[in-house]
């Protein structure tokens, strides 16, 4: 039950990303909202995961090439995933991001030799239609949109390498790995500058005002430091393949879900059943994946 109670958190934390850099209001700049967010992440990982994995907080000196490129994807990942939540409602930047499992495949079978079958070809060919009925060249968010697909490339390349190298969301490099990506956004207070972190927003649909800057924070602690550490927890009980199925379905819907609860967003129907489409031909895709090979999951967490 405990394990399930985690799991239903760490779904729920995920799929706060886009209500948070939302309601920021604009009054931080987006590029100075993320290293907020992803240092806040860095400081709570650096704290807690010790206590996880029961090993010291000890900088990695035989990995810091692998830690710093897996920190530079990480902050390229979420930056651009985060910018395509201030084009798009969340609906259209959770939908179209979890394309992610196709380029994994791809990717790992250009760089890792992984075989395709017929199972495969099979949804890509309905994640394509998917992609076709979502539209998303039009709307007046194409923009968004495809800045949306191409994070899913990047978040694809990040998965990629980290299967790669061996690494996983559930030792302490994460947490260093966070680090770096914090100090390769941290020009952002210099080029964009810090922003008015305590100018008050409201969001009257929900009645809640806060300063711009709590938002920030939250986007950090529960967004992402919060995800990581629950998934380190969760997955010594529960198979990542498991965790990846649940997630790649049920984040996205739970994300939308408070898109329209927080913000009055409605997806378009063409969005509606475009996305269902593609969330279904990723879930199959990601369950073909793991059952060829359990020790792969090829969406293993929506952390940004």
């Amino acid at each position: 039950m405990r394990t399930i109670l985690l799991l239903l958190l760490i779904t729920f934390s995920e799929a706060t990303i886009g209500v948070f850099v939302k309601l920021t209001g604009g009054l931080i700049p987006i590029h100075t909202v993320n290293f907020y967010a992803i240092l806040t992440a860095a400081l709570f990982l650096m704290i807690l995961m010790p206590f996880t994995t029961g090993n010291p907080l000890r900088v990695p000196w035989k990995n810091l090439k692998d830690t710093a490129i897996i920190g530079i994807l990480i902050a390229t990942q979420i930056s651009v995933f985060n910018y395509a939540m201030t084009l798009v409602p969340i609906a259209n930047a959770v939908i179209f991001w979890s394309i992610a499992p196709f380029f994994t495949f791809i990717f790992s079978a250009l760089f890792l030799d992984e075989k395709a079958s017929w199972g495969h070809y099979l949804t890509f060919a309905v994640a394509i239609m998917g992609i076709v009925l979502a539209k998303p060249l039009e709307g007046g968010y194409m923009v968004g949109n495809l800045v949306a697909l191409a994070d899913g490339a990047i978040y694809a390349a990040m998965i990629t390498y980290m299967r790669h190298e061996g690494k996983s969301e559930t030792g302490n490099d994460i947490a260093w790995s966070m680090l770096v990506a914090a100090l390769v956004l941290s020009p952002a207070l210099v080029i964009f500058g810090p922003g008015d972190i305590m100018a008050m927003t409201v969001n009257e649909r929900i009645g809640i005002a806060a300063p711009a800057g709590l938002w920030a924070l939250m986007l950090g602690l529960v967004s992402t430091g919060f995800a990581y550490f629950g998934i380190s927890l969760v997955l010594k009980t529960l198979n990542a393949n498991v965790y990846s199925l649940v997630d790649i379905i049920v984040s996205p819907v739970v994300a939308a879900t408070l898109g329209f609860l927080v913000f009055g967003e409605v997806p378009a129907t063409g969005m509606i059943y475009g996305g269902a489409l593609l969330l279904t031909a990723g879930f199959v895709l990601t369950r073909l994946t793991t059952r060829d090979d359990p020790n792969l999951a090829a969406h293993p967490c929506q952390c940004t």
